[in-house]
């Protein structure tokens, strides 16, 4: 592993040296060695770091390589394009905790609707998207074909379309550089998300069919195909950014894998590392210690794990600037 020069990984190096912070310089380092033993690499993007923009340096990330397959959630999806279209309009509100019911109501009602701290523009992003993707999924459906959500997004970047709206560097924008590179994305649950509610709502005004946008069902066999083609030799590692569905659904396919289509040779996952302050009171998944996934058939006693118990908008940027040596 050749020295750090840039100047934010040479100062994780000298002053990263205790726990959650050693934590994280360790995990960059089993990330870059799994990647020069000739790994690849799944993020896992759960919470909302599309809206902490993390394209700052995802987008990075994607372009070098550095990462083979993505799952998130489809808040994080589009909320990657909404900042790309819509940035300008983003109203920060950092006395978040003290706002009053009728303060968040007010909010509402000028067409903000709040993340923590950052309110996305409601008119600005979520319809400068729908008219174009509604397009899109009329004449997907019209031509009889259908697609995955994010295949969709990938069409509607690529076809320049949302350029004349772009208000950030699109450099910056991980959903474009992943749609660039044609990057495989699992996005389970979609339908929870405004573009999935959207969605729906087409589907119940007799606009759209459901079957137009394939499903989660389809997502994992898409996976699982994936992961059986390119875990050969050094295997996938994963690395997962906050807890829930983002992480729960893809990790589950190793499992699946071996103990439902036997096939009982497949690898285990062969790095695991998360970034979560999850605990593990009352049953919590995302909270759980690596080594309870040893016991659902997911990684191995000798796998590589690393758990960072702290902020993921926090140390995510910092662990993607030890790789890019930044």
């Amino acid at each position: 592993m050749s020295s750090k020069t840039g100047p934010i990984s040479k100062f994780m190096e000298s002053n990263y040296l205790h726990f959650n912070a050693a934590a994280t310089v360790d995990a960059a380092k089993g990330y870059e060695t799994h990647l020069e033993e000739g790994g690849k690499m799944m993020i896992t993007l759960a919470g909302a770091m599309s809206t902490a923009e993390l394209g700052k340096s995802l987008a990075e990330i994607i372009r070098q390589g550095k990462v083979d397959f993505i799952s998130c959630t489809g808040a994080n999806l589009e909320e990657d394009l909404m900042n790309l279209v819509a940035h300008n309009s983003y109203k920060r509100v950092p006395n978040y905790r003290d706002l009053t019911p009728e303060q968040e109501r007010d909010l509402l009602d000028h067409g903000f609707n709040r993340v923590t701290d950052t309110c996305i523009p409601e008119e600005e992003a979520f319809r400068r998207l729908q008219k174009h993707i509604f397009e899109i999924w009329k004449r997907t459906e019209d031509a009889g074909s259908r697609k995955f959500p994010h295949e969709y997004m990938y069409e509607m970047l690529l076809s320049g379309v949302l350029e004349q709206y772009y208000e950030i560097d699109p450099k910056n924008s991980w959903m474009l550089a992943a749609a660039e590179r044609n990057l495989p994305i699992v996005v389970p649950g979609w339908e929870d998300s405004t573009m999935g509610n959207i969605f729906a709502s087409y589907c119940m005004k007799g606009e759209l069919q459901p079957s137009t946008v394939k499903s989660g069902i389809e997502y994992m066999t898409y996976l699982a195909d994936w992961y059986t083609k390119n875990s050969a030799g050094k295997g996938v590692g994963f690395f997962q950014i906050g807890g829930g569905i983002a992480g729960d659904f893809p990790i589950c396919v190793v499992p699946m894998l071996y103990q439902d289509l036997e096939m009982h040779d497949i690898p285990f996952w062969s790095y695991f590392c998360q970034i979560s302050d999850s605990t593990t009171s009352y049953g919590s998944y995302s909270g759980a210690v690596p080594n309870e996934k040893i016991t659902w058939g997911k990684l191995d006693i000798d796998t590589p794990k690393f758990i960072v118990e702290s902020d993921a908008t926090i140390v995510a940027p910092l662990i993607f600037a030890w790789l890019l040596n930044w």
